[in-house]
């Protein structure tokens, strides 16, 4: 019972922290501008580039990518106590579930924010985040994915979708050497398809050559139901 009360307090903290919706709150901030009413209605890094410039943007990066990782820095203390230099097979299958389950509320949070009325952003940012505090070179592959693939068609949602995919790809290729690494590869797993899952519209977009380019300015008004990123 002690172990499952464990899990729910990870996961709700991790949900919380989360549902801080950093971008809103630096968007109204830096512009005046409600990010739900502008662009794909989304709270994350790229709907905030689009309305707020890139100094918000940064910023809201760094804080969202945090609302992953720390709650799989919480969920280390909770389970591991004063055992924080433990890192890789040092770490009990339970922490690494704990973690993996922490960052998923994280990302949970973020997309359902109970503070927006369960509306929020696609989670990639709070994805790095959190797989950058469980498995930091699988984060940086990813992310430098999305970097890459972003810049150079100019299309972050695909960039987003191909980062993730490269996380889960590199983490399971390193599982069959490294076999703590399954509750990460999890994690990694459910997090590309929920990724894809969110872009959905985006994917359609790109098939019929309507998808916004990176640099294209968010139009005033309500989003339409099929949100661009």
């Amino acid at each position: 019972m002690i172990l499952v009360a464990k899990y729910a307090a990870v996961m709700v903290i991790g949900y919380f922290i989360g549902s801080i919706p950093f971008g809103l709150m630096i968007s109204r901030r830096t512009t005046g501008t409600d990010l739900r009413q502008v662009g794909s209605g989304k709270i994350g890094t790229t709907n905030v580039l689009r309305t707020s410039g890139k100094k918000a943007a940064a910023l809201v990066l760094v804080l969202d990518m945090t609302k992953g990782a720390m709650p799989v820095i919480l969920a280390t203390l909770i389970f591991e106590g004063n055992n924080m230099v433990l890192y890789g097979e040092g770490l009990l299958w339970t922490t690494r579930v704990a973690q993996a389950l922490a960052a998923l509320a994280a990302i949970s949070g973020h997309s359902w924010s109970v503070f927006l009325k369960f509306k929020g952003g696609r989670g990639v940012a709070t994805f790095i985040g959190g797989m950058f505090a469980m498995y930091w070179p699988a984060a940086i592959a990813g992310g430098a994915v999305i970097i890459i693939i972003g810049i150079a068609t100019r299309y972050m949602s695909l960039g987003s979708i191909s980062g993730a995919i490269t996380a889960f790809i590199m983490l399971t290729a390193l599982n069959l050497l490294q076999p703590y690494l399954l509750a990460y590869v999890f994690y990694a797993m459910i997090c590309a398809i929920f990724i894809f899952a969110m872009h959905r519209d985006n994917i359609m977009r790109l098939v019929t050559g309507t998808e916004r380019r990176l640099g294209d300015k968010a139009r005033a008004g309500h989003p339409p139901p099929n949100n661009a990123k």
